[in-house]
């Protein structure tokens, strides 16, 4: 039914629904670490990008108790931070320290003019800041000279019931056992990826094909008559020369733009080959042995394993392999009902099929294996099925008792379907035990992801001694296994160590040039200053959130300690610089009780709704008292003012916000401030602002955010562009689209990069940028060509829009990549050179030794690091046409790093990159019912409606977009 009403009388079909991000200013976004919503396992977490005053899926700042609301948890010893290897001498690798790197880049100058369709070669190595010595995780690769790989295509017939990994990589077990595999020569010879790719020392005979007997683990061998059998069928697909690998690293021109994939990808599947045999593998190259570490239980059901990944990589005048820790969930292996009841106790709105969907157990009455396909309606006391052994229908309860003499005692639970989709098998949880060994492909709660943080968390000494003492022994590189002997190829046991500067800190400004100190760690406090530009306060409202946390919460509107703080709130807004305006609107809004048929609160959302629309006129800024940190509230919140009501909103905790701190006001205070226009501070740093000020540019952040597990299928995914509009580059309004769902180029470039360059000319007298310079977060490697073949015509397109009769516009466009989702870590070699928790200082950058051998890259982490193994970012150069030399890039991108609005820190990500992420976050908010896999009128699961259907549904609730009154402000920190 559609509700009437609105600040002017706009429609609001039901009550807004949302997921993701954004937040209340006293929870912690962790995103140092990889974000569970984008997939792979945790890779020992790094400090966070920055603000301690954001609610990104990581659980509040306080959450860290271990399994706090959970059964289980414990927090697992933190050892004690410090310099990895301390004391051991370190000497920079022959490779880079003979100089050979710097000659092959100045080579570079004299090769004629490069094609201006290929990514920039590196122009030269930084210079700036004090030079220090880093190991990096990355080992040598010995390959053996004038010999050749082969690569056979594998074929397993016939196909059906082949599409699981396990099944799969079963039939391999069983192949290698076989006669036949031994007669063709293949024991010992070969590496597989357990799928379709082949590797050989040799050549193999032709035809070749393997018959396979199939039988399961839990099983003696296969059945007398009518089991399966597969048949492996192996062709020969090309030779692989790995000299190639030696020229390419070496420098050569003639190999600049040789693909070497074929050999890093056989590389990988031949150093596959003993992890693969003995750990759990999951995703690409991540192992894990469950006795490498005792598991650490996450509550909920799941617990945590460690374990180790690797990947070969290409370095100047070496190849190596990138070795790292990373730390995953998994199911424990238990009874599923206990299972099922801790997941329901620890997730309100916890959608069991999520959590079942795909697990592999075993059944206790007839001990066989099945995978749970889904989670029924029914439980077994209403599922009645015809048993003609009893000549009538039975209940499933009814059944077991009679049949196998078993008295259910959770009768009342769902029954889970082990069959088909056409022929449903329906069992109770109780008489299932969950198989070990199986990874969570879900998404991790709030808790369960605080939880996991804390136990990924270790500082880089004890990541360090991991890797070299456990690492290279568990993925079968200390003592080479048959394989990797048949191949020759061997690892040095030895870290790579690797020139490092670390560059001056930027300097910052505020009002009258007022600099404030900037600590070790990249920090500094507000105390004493006033914003650079303050903002106006208009009229203000407050919006009290009632919802059965008493502890916690204001009493009402009227409660005099809400206006004591309010009134606090205002003074420190007025001694920061702003000007604030009349008394504010109080109102307040009690929330109906949580209840599981209503998992995204419609009904708590609608009484918030209710509350606004009293507000009469409609405010300029709402601050919201949050009962707690339920996401549900804040997120669906974020939809109903963002998209229908238009208003800028601020959350903050009530419980946090009581305290009265001068520091918590001014956190808050930032938020304000930048939401209306304001400007918080400035850089005073000499070399960036000299560049940034000798034309107009645009500094422009983009990036893309996708559905994760257990979101609706066809949910779209949800670009962002950000861009700067003054010429302090603190303001970053940015568009948000949605579009085809999981495509990580963003489909309507054009048109966002037109709306950025109109809200530019609109704010500077009708003059457009004369340079742009873009930080396009968010994609992988292997698509970096991607980006210039699709996004960099789609910006081209939107600076000809501009073109005048025989004056085109043609800004001076430069393409940076960031890329945090990687493994490479850097360790300090000397206590005077490091943090003190043994991680690299803020303003570490690596250009040399483990980077690209040809193009224009660097590593650098800008950020001083919160907790664990700091992670730096990954810029890569993939288009420039204003001539970056090294240092320029490498300092604004330092520089850019610290004007970051909603934090007084440097932060790990680019500020315009990290604007983009965050306002992808709140794209989220307003798709959130989709991305929890709900759709329709709630019932309905993922996958079971048509993906136009969920598209369909996701444009309704995108409506159409940000408000109008919005849009062109920072309504998304």
């Amino acid at each position: 039914m559609s509700q009437r009403g609105g600040f002017r009388g706009r429609g609001v079909r039901g009550a807004p629904r949302g997921s993701g991000g954004g937040g209340p200013p006293d929870s912690s976004r962790g995103r140092g670490s990889p974000d569970p919503r984008r997939g792979g396992a945790f890779g020992g977490p790094g400090g966070g990008r920055g603000s301690p005053d954001s609610y990104r899926g990581f659980g509040s700042s306080d959450s860290g108790r271990g399994g706090r609301g959970f059964r289980g948890g414990g927090r697992p010893p933190r050892a004690r931070g410090g310099v990895f290897m301390s004391g051991r001498p370190a000497r920079v690798d022959d490779r880079i320290a003979n100089n050979s790197d710097k000659a092959l880049v100045a080579s570079f100058r004299t090769q004629g003019r490069q094609d201006p369709d290929e990514m920039p070669l590196r122009p030269d190595f930084g210079t700036a800041g004090t030079e220090i010595k880093l190991r990096a995780n990355f080992f040598p690769v010995r390959i053996p000279k004038d010999v050749l790989l082969y690569e056979y295509d594998v074929a397993i017939a016939p196909i059906a019931g082949t599409s699981a990994r396990r099944v799969k990589r079963r039939i391999y077990q069983l192949a290698e056992q076989t006669p036949a595999w031994k007669r063709a020569g293949l024991l010992g010879q070969v590496a597989h990826d357990n799928s379709a790719k082949l590797i050989a020392a040799k050549r193999l005979p032709e035809p070749l094909t393997i018959k396979v007997p199939y039988y399961d683990e839990d099983e003696q061998g296969p059945p007398a008559t009518g089991g399966k059998e597969y048949t492996l069928t192996i062709k020969f697909i090309q030779e692989i020369d790995p000299s190639c690998i030696e020229k390419y690293t070496g420098g050569d021109p003639q190999y600049r733009n040789f693909d070497i994939l074929p050999v890093i990808s056989a590389l990988n599947v031949i150093m596959a080959s003993s992890p693969g045999r003995t750990g759990v593998v999951v995703g690409r190259n991540k192992y894990f042995f469950r006795d490498a570490a005792e598991p650490f239980s996450l509550g909920g059901g799941l617990e945590a394993l460690k374990g180790f990944y690797f990947s070969v990589r290409p370095a100047h005048h070496q190849l190596m392999v990138n070795v790292n820790v990373c730390t995953t969930a998994f199911y424990v292996e238990q009874n599923l009902a206990d299972a099922m009841i801790e997941f329901r106790n620890a997730t309100f709105g916890a959608r069991m099929n999520a959590f079942c969907k795909g697990v592999r157990i075993r059944t206790t009455h007839l001990n066989r294996r099945r995978t749970i396909n889904d989670v029924s309606r029914f439980n077994a006391k209403q599922f009645k099925f015809r048993a003609d052994e009893y000549g009538k229908d039975v209940t499933v309860e009814e059944y077991f008792k009679r049949k196998y003499n078993i008295q259910l005692r959770r009768p009342e639970m769902p029954l889970i379907n082990v069959g088909g989709k056409d022929k449903a098998i329906l069992l109770p949880p109780e008489i299932c035990v969950i198989l070990p060994d199986q990874p969570f492909r879900g998404k991790l709660s709030d808790q369960h992801t605080a939880n996991m943080i804390i136990t990924a968390c270790q500082p880089p000494n004890v990541n360090g001694e991991a890797i070299v003492n456990q690492g290279l022994n568990r993925l079968g590189f200390q003592s080479p296994g048959a394989v990797l002997q048949a191949f020759g190829v061997g690892v040095g046991q030895e870290m790579a160590v690797v020139p490092g500067r670390i560059l001056p800190t930027p300097g910052i400004k505020y009002s009258q040039n007022n600099s404030p100190a900037i600590d070790a760690k990249a920090s500094w406090n507000l105390r004493g200053v006033k914003f650079a530009v303050g903002a106006t306060i208009p009229k203000m409202a407050v919006l009290v959130i009632k919802d059965g946390k008493p502890r916690d919460e204001f009493a009402g509107a009227n409660d005099p300690e809400l206006r004591e703080v309010v009134a606090g709130f205002r003074q420190m807004c007025v001694t920061s610089g702003m000007r604030v305006g009349e008394e504010p609107s109080y109102v307040e809004a009690h929330l109906p009780a949580k209840d599981n048929n209503d998992p995204m609160r419609k009904a708590a959302i609608e009484k918030i709704r209710q509350a606004l629309l009293s507000l009469r006129p409609k405010p300029g800024i709402i601050m919201v008292m949050l009962a707690d940190g339920d996401r549900a509230v804040y997120e669906g919140l974020k939809h109903l003012c963002d998209v229908f009501l238009g208003v800028a909103t601020v959350c903050v905790h009530s419980s946090k916000i009581k305290k009265k701190s001068p520091q918590y006001y001014a956190n808050v205070a930032l938020k304000f401030n930048m939401k209306l226009g304001g400007v918080n501070h400035s850089l005073s740093d000499p070399s960036s602002v000299r560049w940034l000020n000798a034309m107009p540019t645009m500094i422009v952040g983009m990036d893309v955010t996708h559905p994760g597990p257990g979101s609706a299928k066809g949910t779209p995914s949800i670009p962002a562009v950000v861009a700067s509009i003054d010429n302090q580059y603190a303001q970053y309004p940015g568009c948000l689209e949605i579009q085809e769902t999981k495509k990580e180029m963003i489909t309507k470039l054009k048109d966002m990069m037109i709306s950025r360059l109109e809200v530019f000319r609109n704010r500077n007298k009708g003059k457009l940028p004369d340079r742009v310079l873009v930080y396009r977060d968010g994609v992988s490697e292997g698509q970096f060509n991607i980006v210039l073949g699709e996004e960099y015509p789609e910006i081209l397109q939107a600076f000809r829009k501009y073109d005048k009769p025989k004056q085109p516009y043609r800004p001076k466009l430069t393409i940076v990549i960031c890329g945090k989702r990687h493994h490479t870590r850097f360790y300090p070699t000397e206590e005077s050179t490091a943090a003190g928790d043994g991680n690299p200082r803020p303003g570490t950058v690596v250009d040399r030794g483990v980077t690209a051998v040809y193009h224009f890259d660097f590593f650098l982490q800008a950020h001083g690091g919160l907790q664990g193994t700091t992670r730096p970012t990954h810029y890569y150069v993939v288009h420039d046409e204003n001539g970056f030399k090294a240092d320029q890039i490498q300092e604004l991108t330092h520089a850019l790093s610290y004007m970051f609005s909603r934090a007084t820190k440097g932060v790990s990500l680019v500020s315009p990159a990290y604007y983009a992420d965050i306002a992808c976050e709140r794209g989220r908010c307003y798709l959130r019912k989709l991305l929890h896999g709900i759709t329709g009128d709630g019932t309905t699961t993922s996958g079971s409606a048509s993906e136009e259907d969920v598209m369909k549904e996701a444009v309704n609730l995108w409506r159409n977009g940000v408000h109008n009154d919005i849009k062109n402000t920072m309504f998304y920190l």
